[in-house]
């Protein structure tokens, strides 16, 4: 790996499902011999869908890091997934990203998972550069594909390329910065690559757009601001130091084009992450929840990494990191400011999809794996025990479906158990319950797929035979109005006498606001334990809910008054009054069920859309809006996830197998009676 910070990136590559990702990484690594094939996902051959599950159906599932030596830089890339269901592992790995590689289909443009993802990069302000790949497809448009990245994400677009033909006639790509045509053959894989000059029958539309790319930068910058309005040229090293300022600064999103199936436009995006996108140098230091604890991206600063990403393999338990500062050595100890444990770096590991090689040391800007580590969760941080420091922690959705699993035979019991606690810890949106009346383990997810995916990994992977229950929406309960109760636990257990009295009061909040706890109690005699007892009633009663057990969300409890005995209050009578009062303050507050509620949009041809939209509406669907795509019709509409269970088979049926459709959550309303 490189020492030098300044020849590092970290990188992701971000799209909707089937946009091409994973095609694009396995040329990456081809042309950088990483691997001396390239892949294809239909083959099932490629490196980092290395998993059954994503051989077999062709999709990303887990976000993959491999690494790439070019033109003397190490790059270290995330091959991130685009199904809806696996949101969260581009959240955990933007989170730990210096830049992106955003993909369009340029076709269709923006799409659904597409706007997700950069939303999620503009969470975590992580520069990027958009590809818009498949312009050898029929219907390509690049202009149209970079008008929906302006309207629909606000993009900011400024094209450094431009393509040559389209569909059957995209024969290159004019760069913009170097004005000069970019060819290669595909009969050789396009390895071999060379740089023309531009048709004349392109020229004056290649000036036209490089003088539209130059006033975009005179924006910015005051040299190229003057150079332009005196009619001089630009030279390319001012050119790509503007471009790069801009793309690091997030003022510009820089456009590119090409195909990755065709094995074109591949080696320009390689050199554009590392001529535009930053290196953990350009990166600002990273700041600990205390708001004054900084690392520096050096090696003289303390050891400081976030731990992202956990897989239990035949290996052990690895653990994913990003070293921000500092170094770290295998064998040596870690210290984790979340837990205030130390642990034991047993083996340090550069990964390459599910391939491991052991390293003795890593540093700055690193994405490395640890193994040996048993207490270290995704989000945590690791860091110098005498210069401790605490970074954000990562949060995760809630999920909105579950499953109940239960083992074949008793004696899989444990084995079940201890699988489903493994998965649950690797997958932050995965979530393990148990229904107390049943004794049954209640698995939440974000989808039918993501559950169908767990589900199988428990066979595959753990070898575990589970008897599976159909999926239940994971509803909430909420309550409508304020309510206020006064009560007194006055108990005797054995010879033990339990005694408090408290007044809480509930108030409904705004959808989305989750779940509050406030103290109004000023009395300084009343120890602050007790209160700490009060909370944890109150937060234990709210998870069991009120009507059918469902957790309590959007509101908010009051500790109004608080009243002790000499000698017979304890922590637990408490806790015992805090969930008797919530509990009866709740069946007065109006208690009402929530159900998640997703959008999902549907493409089907013009000759289907009365029967998907007749089939929506007989769904409880609210159709938002029709748009024409081509020679077919994209529907968004919101509706209960209820009612979608098998909908993909439903709208396959419809359409003649024309038809297809993504969904995500959208919002929790209240359930019909």
């Amino acid at each position: 790996m490189a020492k030098d910070p300044a020849h590092i990136r970290n990188i992701g590559i971000l799209a909707h499902i089937d946009a091409g990702k994973t095609t694009l990484t396995e040329r990456i690594l081809f042309y950088s011999g990483s691997v001396h094939k390239a892949g294809d996902v239909d083959s099932g051959n490629t490196i980092t869908d290395y998993l059954t599950q994503e051989r077999e159906r062709g999709i990303t599932i887990t976000s993959a890091a491999v690494t790439y030596r070019w033109k003397g830089h190490t790059v270290n890339l995330i091959d991130t997934p685009g199904h809806v269901d696996f949101t969260i592992e581009v959240e955990r790995s933007l989170k730990v990203l210096d830049g992106a590689v955003a993909m369009f289909d340029g076709v269709a443009g923006v799409q659904p998972q597409s706007e997700t993802v950069w939303r999620q990069a503009e969470k975590f302000k992580v520069p990027r550069l958009a590809f818009i790949n498949k312009m050898d497809r029929a219907g390509a448009d690049f202009e149209h594909a970079v008008a929906t990245i302006d309207e629909r994400l606000n993009g900011h677009c400024v094209p450094i390329q431009i393509p040559v033909g389209a569909a059957e006639d995209f024969t290159g790509i004019i760069d913009l910065v170097r004005m000069e045509y970019f060819v290669n053959d595909e009969s050789d894989f396009g390895v071999d690559y060379r740089w023309e000059p531009i048709p004349a029958s392109e020229r004056t539309r290649a000036e036209q757009a490089r003088s539209r790319m130059i006033e975009a930068l005179a924006d910015i910058d005051d040299d190229i601001a003057v150079k332009f309005l005196e009619g001089n040229d630009v030279n390319v090293a001012q050119i790509k130091a503007a471009l790069r300022r801009a793309c690091i600064e997030r003022k510009f999103t820089l456009v590119m084009c090409g195909s990755a199936f065709k094995y074109r436009g591949v080696q320009p995006v390689m050199d554009a992450v590392i001529d535009y996108l930053p290196s953990p140098l350009d990166m600002p230091p990273v700041v600990g929840i205390d708001g004054k604890t900084i690392r520096r991206a050096t090696i003289g600063d303390p050891f400081c990494a976030l731990a992202f990403k956990l897989i239990n393999d035949s290996y052990g338990q690895m653990t994913f990191i990003r070293v921000y500062s500092g170094r770290l050595s295998a064998g040596s100890f870690v210290y984790n400011s979340n837990t205030k444990q130390k642990e034991r770096v047993a083996r340090l590991v550069h990964v390459q999809a599910d391939k491991r090689q052991n390293v003795d040391e890593i540093s700055v800007g690193d994405i490395a794996a640890i193994i040996g580590l048993r207490n270290t969760l995704t989000g945590h941080t690791l860091c110098d025990e005498s210069k401790p420091i605490q970074l954000e922690i990562m949060q995760f959705p809630d999920p909105v479906i579950s499953i109940a699993i239960e083992p074949k035979r008793n004696a899989d019991q444990e084995a079940l158990a201890l699988a489903l606690r493994k998965i649950a810890a690797e997958d932050p949106s995965a979530r393990l319950t148990r229904d107390e009346d049943t004794g049954q383990n209640i698995l939440s997810g974000m989808g039918e797929l993501h559950l169908e995916i767990l589900v199988d990994r428990l066979k595959t992977e753990h070898h575990v035979e589970a008897n599976i229950g159909k999926p239940q929406v994971a509803y909430r309960e909420t309550i409508t109005k304020t309510a206020e109760y006064d009560h007194t636990h006055d108990r005797q257990i054995g010879q033990v006498h339990q005694w408090a009295r408290l007044k809480l009061r509930l108030e409904p909040l705004s959808r989305g606001q989750g779940f509050e706890f406030k103290n109004n109690v000023q009395d300084i005699t009343i120890p602050k334990a007790f209160i700490e007892s009060v909370e944890d009633g109150v937060r234990n009663a709210a998870e069991g809910g009120v009507l059918r057990a469902y957790p309590m969300v959007d509101l908010r409890v009051t500790l109004e008054k608080m009243w002790l005995h000499q000698s017979d209050s304890t922590d637990l009578a408490f806790t015992v009054a805090a969930h008797e009062a919530f509990r009866h303050a709740a069946h007065e507050a109006g208690p009402v069920l929530l159900e998640p509620v997703m959008e999902a949009e549907i493409i089907t041809p013009n000759d289907y859309l009365g029967a998907v939209i007749g089939d929506l509406n007989a769904r409880r669907g609210s159709i938002q809006k029709i748009e024409e795509q081509g020679t077919s019709q994209v529907i968004t509409a919101i509706v209960p996830l209820s009612k979608m269970f098998g909908y993909s088979t439903t709208v396959r049926s419809a359409t003649q197998g024309r038809g297809t459709f993504t969904m995500k959550f959208s919002h929790f309303e209240p359930a019909m009676p």
